[in-house]
């Protein structure tokens, strides 16, 4: 009995620092999926059994949105926890050049936007907060913060990167229009090459858990997939790669549309496999209930995706270019096969992952989020009751339920809860409500533009 006695007061340290132990964070991010294309949110013919089962151990967040309508400023807005317009990143870093299939020699690309462009170095990330708090942070995937030394993530807080620093690559080539675009820390790698980059991605993410799930860690894996691949070959450019085995999963197709849709598919497909092998790995180590997990596309589908029931996609100011597929889960504290349609956005992202662990917000730093996870446990109704988009000229606001766009290719007003697909224009019954929206909006614009201005586009 002594000798048990003995033991138990031995394990009793490490048994109540367990206890204690901080929650660890999993970001999981897709990119360019439809709001749809997943099972939980209605799709049939899409195979995601891993995401559906995060979906049943958490809660479907229906009016979750991102602050960018495309890649690049929504991905600095939820690292950042600030609009695109106040942390500075607020359009592509991107070349142009590429769509019309011009190749870029390295010369003339090393000093390109694409490839000298990045986010301001005085922006303060979710991984510098976390990193700061003794987290391990790892980043595995589509950074797209800049290229060069100075924006990569292991200068933003990450302990560890293994991904591509623009906006889209040939999965397997891991080239953008032919420029080789793989990094491993702060050095470009092709060792990879002709290695389907999902794969990698995934391989990176669980040798990360395996070196530190002894302790609290972040683990960001923002998948390119199921972007469209980035070849200047015309016949593989605007369709998503897969391997062949999960291509096999799914008909061919006879159209052109057909067989994009396939591919598309079967990345989603393989996507989900690799979130599949992430969960078991947490679970293997018995850490599944201490880890807040976040799933979300990055904006609206693009290509062959399904938004429905959303009208529009993609780059677009409807809510199918901003609305986007989330999951939370985090046993104990989220409830479990629930739905929620409260406003949300990828702003309270970073309040929220600070808020699960413990760690103070920056001081001094203006974010635009707040803690979630009250909203998702049933305690508070949503606190945001607005949100802004603008992209050059375009334009859109939300307040309440109303929502005004004013775009190329959307304009009008729409009472979102009667009319999800924004088909019915109320702009003529309810002038008043329009300039309401547009005032609010002027407002809005006025403070981006009296905050503190930031690099890369801004003039100062």
């Amino acid at each position: 009995m002594r000798a048990l006695m003995g033991i138990v007061l031995l394990l009793l340290p490490n048994v109540l620092l367990a206890a204690e132990r901080p929650a660890n964070v999993v970001l999981i991010v897709s990119d360019d999926q439809g709001y749809h294309d997943l099972g939980s949110f209605g799709a049939t013919d899409v195979r995601t059994p891993h995401l559906d089962r995060l979906a049943q151990q958490g809660t479907r967040l229906t009016s979750f949105y991102v602050a960018w309508n495309a890649c690049t400023p929504s991905r600095a807005a939820f690292l950042t926890g600030r609009y695109p317009q106040r942390n500075g990143t607020y359009d592509m870093i991107r070349n142009d050049r590429v769509d019309d299939g011009y190749l870029y020699s390295p010369e003339e690309y090393a000093v390109s936007p694409e490839h000298i462009l990045g986010m301001d170095e005085r922006e303060v990330f979710l991984s510098n907060v976390l990193s700061d708090a003794g987290y391990a942070c790892g980043c595995y995937g589509k950074w797209d913060g800049g290229q060069l030394k100075r924006f990569l993530p292991l200068q933003r807080g990450f302990d560890d990167f293994y991904g591509f620093c623009n906006t889209g690559i040939d999965y397997f080539t891991h080239e953008r229009y032919g420029v080789p675009s793989m990094f491993a820390g702060n050095e470009p790698t092709t060792k990879d090459k002709g290695t389907y980059c999902t794969t990698l991605f995934r391989d990176h993410a669980l040798k990360f858990i395996d070196q530190n799930y002894e302790r609290p860690f972040f683990l960001y894996v923002p998948f390119n997939a199921p972007h469209s691949a980035s070849n200047l070959d015309p016949e593989i450019r605007g369709s998503v790669q897969a391997s062949p085995e999960y291509l096999a999963m799914y008909p061919e197709g006879k159209s052109r549309s057909e067989k994009r849709r396939r591919g598309y598919m079967a990345a989603v497909t393989e996507m989900d496999a690799a979130i599949g092998a992430i969960f078991e790995r947490l679970d293997r180590y018995e850490i599944s209930d201490n880890t807040l997990v976040i799933f979300f596309s990055d904006n609206g589908g693009s290509g062959t995706a399904d938004n429905q029931p959303l009208q529009g996609r993609k780059s677009t100011m409807w809510e199918g270019g901003n609305r986007v597929p989330c999951l939370v889960r985090w046993p104990g504290q989220v409830p479990a096969g629930k739905t929620s349609d409260a406003f949300l956005t990828s702003l309270e992202v970073f309040p929220t992952a600070c808020a699960a662990t413990g760690t103070s917000l920056p001081s001094g730093v203006t974010l635009d989020g707040f803690d979630m996870l009250p909203v998702l446990q049933g305690k508070v109704d949503s606190p945001r009751k607005e949100m802004f988009w603008q992209r050059r000229d375009e334009v859109a606001v939300r307040l309440g339920d109303w929502k005004w766009i004013d775009s190329k290719k959307a304009k009008g007003l729409y009472y979102l809860p009667d009319d999800i697909g924004e088909e019915n224009d109320l702009s003529e019954k309810h002038p008043d409500k329009v300039l309401t929206l547009k005032r609010r909006l002027t407002e809005w614009q006025q403070e981006m533009e009296a905050a503190e201005p930031r690099r890369p586009f801004r003039d100062f």
